[in-house]
């Protein structure tokens, strides 16, 4: 395996980067929270409104897309947060900004878009050629 490459980045870039990584990971772990609290209150209310009159299949029907789609939506918090926390390894290990597919550096734009991206744009092409084939 070949030796990473150390980012072209200064440590005050780094430092802004690691700053908007962790700002980003906060608003991920929040709205995680704010929907696990939705997935309670359903299910409290589920509870509250089963009775033997209230209960209709169209109605538990709904409840359960409704909590399939929040579980889907914390699965991808959940999966943002580990990308983030990879970028912040990176950051400490001083190979932040390298994409991992071509060896070159990634845009600054780029990384302002998508803090926690592993390749540039070239690389994404090159991967998603590659993935077809």
């Amino acid at each position: 395996m070949s030796k990473e490459k150390v980012t072209q980045y200064s440590d005050e870039e780094l430092f802004y980067f690691k700053s908007l990584i962790l700002e980003k990971k906060e608003e991920a772990e929040k709205e995680i929270e704010m929907l696990k609290g939705q997935v309670s209150q359903d299910n409290r209310d589920e509870l509250d409104n089963d009775s033997g009159y209230s209960f209709h299949i169209a109605d538990s029907a709904a409840v359960a897309t409704g909590r399939e789609n929040i579980y889907i939506m914390i699965d991808r918090q959940q999966k943002l947060i580990g990308y983030l926390d990879r970028a912040l390894v990176r950051i400490e290990n001083k190979t932040y900004g390298i994409c991992r597919v071509t060896g070159k550096p990634i845009p600054r734009e780029r990384l302002e878009a998508i803090p926690h991206t592993e390749l540039s744009v070239e690389g994404k092409m090159m991967e998603q050629r590659s993935g077809r084939r």
